[in-house]
């Protein structure tokens, strides 16, 4: 990501002369950038204080894995081009040596406080070279992809569990519902990767989105069971009555003989209105599971996704 800074250097500069002169000023103009310097000679000491104003854009390579919950950090470093450890030293100073504009806001990220400066002295094969650098720390705000996306799809998750409560009779209306939830929550996937980069690596938004779609298309499997089990009281007679008709044309099978397995095929169990009865019970009995099943399983999900994403996970880019 890209970002446009506006940055007004200061340098103090120090070094040892035998000249005895009077103090100095020097301004040059120029369009982009612009050097003050101020120079007072001192027996023996030189003190020389740069001012110099630059605009930059500078780009910001970010980790997406915890995407939108994720804190990033950007790195700026200042190295010397031209001169070795042995003519120029950079230091931080020990006072307010990064200083950011009052009220500055970010559409999407909020800057930390806390500055973290570091020294990156580089190693060449033409020297040691002075090198100091400032890491800016950019939290996320979520409340965008909560409003556009979390709460959305949490919404179409939810609607897909009122097939739960729909007669199982209904099949239009159950089937509908449910290929209208996993249709939405498909395009409303799509529509979460659009503005994001291809990365080839899970974020955190992609598992939500898929354990959603995983609800909704669960949902919709569930109707399916249900049809199937209610509808098994009728694959169970026709297969008695195959049974029974194999039975009465079997070679030597007397006409008494056919009626006695005929009987035993279809009264030795239970009856037609007792099987129907006992697969309607079990059809009926996934729904009631699933009506309690389905939101204890998404609120555990919930559970541990949100405590690993916004406690543990931020707990560990504290970690030193």
């Amino acid at each position: 990501e890209n970002s446009n800074y506006h940055l007004l250097l200061r340098d103090d500069w120090s070094g040892w002369s035998r000249a005895n002169q009077e103090p100095s000023e020097s301004r040059s103009g120029c369009r982009r950038s612009c050097w003050n310097t101020a120079v007072s000679f001192t027996p023996f000491l030189i003190t020389s204080v740069f001012a110099l104003r630059l605009t930059l854009t500078l780009s910001c390579p970010m980790d997406l894995k915890n995407f939108p919950m994720d804190v990033q950090t950007c790195i700026m470093q200042l190295e010397s081009f031209g001169y070795t450890m042995n003519d120029l030293i950079f230091e931080w100073q020990e006072n307010g040596p990064v200083q950011v504009a009052e009220g500055l806001t970010l559409p999407q990220f909020i800057l930390k406080d806390e500055s973290d400066l570091r020294y990156c002295t580089k190693h060449y094969n033409t020297g040691k070279f002075t090198c100091i650098e400032v890491r800016f720390h950019l939290e996320r705000q979520m409340g965008y992809y909560l409003i556009q996306m979390y709460i959305p799809s949490l919404l179409i998750v939810i609607l897909s569990w009122v097939s739960f409560w729909i007669n199982m009779d209904a099949a239009p209306a159950r089937v509908a519902l449910g290929i209208t939830t996993v249709l939405t929550m498909t395009t409303q996937s799509s529509g979460s990767r659009t503005s994001l980069p291809k990365v080839s690596y899970v974020k955190a938004i992609d598992i939500w989105m898929a354990v959603c779609l995983l609800f909704v298309f669960s949902a919709l499997l569930e109707y399916a069971a249900v049809n199937f089990v209610s509808r098994q009281h009728k694959e169970l007679l026709r297969f008695r009555r195959h049974k029974t008709n194999a039975t009465q044309n079997a070679p030597g099978t007397t006409g008494g003989g056919g009626a006695r397995g005929g009987g035993a095929g279809g009264g030795g169990g239970k009856t037609t209105e007792e099987m129907r009865k006992l697969f309607i019970d079990r059809a009926k009995k996934i729904d009631t599971v699933s009506r309690a099943g389905f939101p204890l399983a998404f609120l555990f999900f919930n559970i541990f996704y949100w405590v690993l994403y916004k406690i543990l996970r931020h707990e560990d880019f504290h970690k030193p």
